[in-house]
């Protein structure tokens, strides 16, 4: 008798893109274009893992470059203000930003830090940490740190790994696991929302809903912090290049439903001008690498690698897309100056950032 056919998996091609991703962090700081130590646990027989292209290579520097100087902005001006910020990582997957920050200058003004993710993700990247004594190490004393929901949740006094399908309508998706732990956010902290590539594979209506679940979560606090918000996508797709792309993806069962509403890099601030965000702003990764990244660094790494494709590089970098909003608090009306100057600076330190 033969066995039953195994049941389709729709999200298993969008999960792999975390893998792909982790791999070509890895290239990169293999190269020398990055550093991060905290990597290689997440990534199985790291030491046999090619490298990738120089154009991969490059195009992960630019986005890591670019959302280390936004969060580190971020914590920054939360230390100012004298008060711990709290980070939340939507579809976060391998990411190590936690322990790169937990073991830099700014540990002391991180409350909280949450990652959401998928359940198999999640439950993977638990058994990873658990695993590496350096990151356990990290998380604090070994009996502050506990799993959950059959080891796809993990829990410490400032890191929390839980799983959700963001896709979900928030108050089933975020507002049962705030529920089932009401000290794990306070709507009167600083807090920042990280989006890296991850709604661009959910339909607008489902991003808008998640993003307006944490507005009204802090607009109905009775003094409210600071709300920022940074998205990584892909954009642009409807010219020659990238229905290339989009078709590229659609042959490995991966479609991007969330880039249709926007065309170009000035339609995407409109994610948190429709949600009343006070400042707002976007650039190109074409953009960011050009003009927002010291000229010492691009001098640096052009010594990495040969680079042939230059045209093709850009031609990439200009369909993907950093864009990051805040939403002043009731309690921030005096430090209105300080907090719309948060986002990205040219290397001669001007500062390009739209009001709404």
């Amino acid at each position: 008798m033969f066995p039953p056919p195994r049941r389709q998996d729709g999200d298993a091609a969008i999960r792999l893109t975390d893998s792909d991703a982790a791999l070509a962090r890895l290239s990169a700081v293999k190269k020398h274009y990055l550093t991060d130590p905290f990597i290689l646990p997440f990534i199985a027989r790291p030491h046999l893992q090619p490298h990738r292209p120089p154009l991969i290579n490059i195009g992960t520097y630019v986005r890591s470059e670019a959302l280390d100087d936004l969060v580190d902005q971020w914590l920054t001006l939360a230390d100012q203000e004298g008060k711990p910020c709290q980070i939340v990582s939507f579809g976060a997957g391998s990411d190590t930003r936690f322990w790169r920050i937990a073991t830099g200058p700014k540990s002391k003004c991180l409350s909280k830090y949450v990652e959401l993710d998928f359940s198999e993700i999640t439950t993977k990247k638990a058994m990873a940490i658990r695993k590496s004594k350096e990151l356990s190490a990290l998380l604090g004393r070994p009996e502050d740190v506990t799993l959950g929901g059959g080891g796809s949740a993990l829990h410490s006094p400032v890191y929390h790994l839980l799983p959700t399908d963001l896709r979900l309508p928030p108050s089933q998706s975020f507002g049962p696991l705030l529920a089932a732990a009401p000290t794990l956010l306070s709507p009167s902290l600083p807090t920042l929302l990280l989006f890296e590539c991850v709604l661009v594979y959910m339909t607008p209506a489902c991003s808008s809903a998640l993003i307006q679940w944490f507005t009204d979560y802090f607009a109905g606090a009775t003094e409210s912090g600071v709300l920022g918000a940074v998205v990584y996508e892909m954009f642009n797709l409807r010219d020659a290049f990238g229905k290339v792309m989009v078709n590229n993806l659609k042959a490995r069962n991966v479609t991007l439903p969330g880039a249709e509403p926007y065309p170009t890099v000035a339609s995407l601030p409109s994610r948190f001008s429709s949600e009343d965000f006070d400042y707002a702003s976007a650039l190109t990764l074409r953009e960011i690498r050009r003009a927002y990244i010291a000229p010492s660094e691009l001098e640096r790494i052009a010594q990495l690698e040969m680079l042939d494709e230059i045209e093709e590089l850009e031609l990439v970098l200009e369909h993907y897309a950093i864009t990051w909003g805040v939403k002043l608090g009731s309690g921030a009306d005096g430090l209105k100056a300080s907090w719309s100057g948060w986002g990205m600076k040219q290397k001669n330190g001007e500062l390009r950032n739209l009001a709404i």
